[in-house]
């Protein structure tokens, strides 16, 4: 059958839901420096789940998200825990890879704030060059515009890692970005630097219009959804906490892992998890997979 990758789930979201804090602006940042191993801990189930992929708990950790904040100046050390909580969930795990996050300037969801190349692509650099030393692998996350394509995609190449694009689409058409531009004019950008072409944190129902996309861009693909009910407006604020989202309730493991199963039957060699899902919807991956012949790599 297929070799796939399986990537782990969520990593904010499961950092909130352990430990039980109230959200802030900082969202896993600060769950991270409130609680060390939690991090290691979550990456470890991922990885006994049947992950071979970690994902860095860096996502947020850009200097314009730690701005008026007790962390503010402390970018770089939060950088550095975070890889070394992943590295240290990845020993005597031989075959896993540690994919190093970067997310969006400023704020999820808002191609309409977000910077000029000029000004975005030596940021996205910065923040590149600070994960690729411990890191296998760059993805590129919850992208929603070209504009945010290009600056981070020429930013991250520079560090000669691999780097995955992960673009965030529209919950009800899963061909646009949430920029509402068509996701085809993501394909051009993706050919001048990407390894792999995919799409995060959106509902499981768009992905497949995605997909058919991506099929067309002679990359390896793949996708990892989201588990909200939908992006309130009340998350689309200024500094916004995670308490605005909500999580569907009909979206277990086993449904999960339909989806995930589906978007394999497409072509996608990379399958994952995004918000709201946690170690059981890898695991229920992972137990599809293989019943169905595919390799897990």
């Amino acid at each position: 059958m297929t070799d796939i990758t399986l990537l782990d789930g969520g990593m904010g979201q499961e950092l909130v839901n352990r430990s039980g804090d109230t959200p802030t602006p900082l969202w896993g940042t600060q769950v991270m420096f409130d609680h060390p191993g939690m991090v290691e801990a979550i990456h470890r189930d991922y990885f006994d789940a049947g992950a071979t992929i970690a994902t860095t708990n860096t996502y947020a950790l850009h200097h314009d998200r730690l701005r008026g904040t007790p962390h503010e100046g402390r970018r770089d050390d939060l950088v550095a825990q975070a890889l070394a909580e992943a590295k240290a969930a990845q020993q005597n795990r031989p075959g896993t890879r540690i994919a190093g996050s970067i997310g969006p300037l400023i704020a999820s969801y808002r191609p309409d704030i977000h910077p000029s190349h000029e000004t975005a692509m030596p940021l996205y650099a910065d923040l590149a060059r600070l994960l690729a030393p411990s890191s296998d692998l760059l993805i590129l996350e919850t992208v929603s515009s070209t504009r945010h394509a290009r600056s981070a995609l020429d930013g991250a190449r520079q560090t000669g890692k691999p780097v995955w694009l992960a673009v965030t689409v529209d919950d009800e058409d899963g061909t646009r970005l949430r920029s509402g531009e068509p996701l085809a004019d993501i394909l051009p950008i993706a050919r001048t630097g990407a390894a792999a072409l995919l799409a995060n944190c959106s509902a499981p129902e768009a992905m497949a219009a995605a997909l058919d996309v991506f099929a067309g861009a002679n990359l390896p693909f793949g996708a990892y959804a989201n588990g909200f009910t939908q992006i309130t407006k009340d998350f689309l604020k200024d500094k916004p906490t995670v308490d605005a989202l909500h999580a569907r309730e009909d979206l277990t493991p086993a449904r999960y892992a339909e989806f995930a199963l589906s978007w394999a039957d497409q072509g996608a060699t990379i399958l994952g998890g995004c918000c709201e899902t946690g170690p059981d919807h890898i695991r229920a991956i992972a137990d599809r997979l293989r019943a169905e012949g595919h390799a897990i790599v």
